[in-house]
């Protein structure tokens, strides 16, 4: 039998701890903004690729053909869901999440704070797939070239960025603020 080791706590989930990185008193602040940044950084990259296919053009070799491929709705729908998906997870208020239910008739507020957090998380995951299945079924199968590629490609890095920006954004909200004090007996 081995005893467990010092730093040992049985609430843990994960055997290897996380490093406690501190980034100082504003770190609440430099996750809002990183949040920010990462949200705006992948729609920056999806309206990029829809202004291109807008004005793409044809090959020079073949002047009076068609451009094989553009930007439609379809293209669209992964990134609305993944945005809706971030603003019902960060709208949630995270002390409803903590709560077992069994105080004052709490049990269906924890229980709907929940289900929500799932739809929120379903509809940024729903769009991440979508995206995936966007660039494999529209741009990658056809073997269209690169600058075509590129419009979906930009649609998986919107919706990678989108949930990044959820995560980060939800993480900074849970820390506490340098004006926050947690009181409790």
């Amino acid at each position: 039998m081995s005893l467990p080791r010092s730093s040992y706590d049985p609430r843990r989930v994960c055997i290897v701890p996380l490093p406690n990185i501190s980034f100082s008193p504003h770190k609440r602040t430099i996750g809002v903004y990183a949040a920010g940044a990462l949200f705006a950084l992948g729609n920056w990259l999806f309206l990029d690729a829809a202004i291109l296919s807008a004005h793409a053009t044809p090959p020079p070799d073949a002047p009076h053909d068609t451009v094989p491929v553009h930007v439609a709705f379809v293209d669209w729908l992964p990134g609305l869901f993944s945005i809706f998906g971030l603003l019902i997870v960060n709208l949630i208020d995270k002390e409803r999440l903590i709560g077992d239910g069994g105080a004052f008739g709490e049990g269906g507020l924890v229980w709907r704070a929940r289900l929500f957090l799932f739809v929120g998380f379903a509809l940024m995951a729903g769009g991440l797939a979508g995206s995936v299945t966007v660039l494999v079924l529209k741009y990658i199968l056809p073997t269209y070239p690169d600058q075509y590629t590129y419009y979906g490609y930009a649609n998986v890095a919107q919706n990678v960025s989108l949930m990044a920006s959820a995560v980060v954004l939800w993480l900074a909200q849970n820390s506490a603020s340098e004006y926050e004090y947690r009181l409790s007996l």
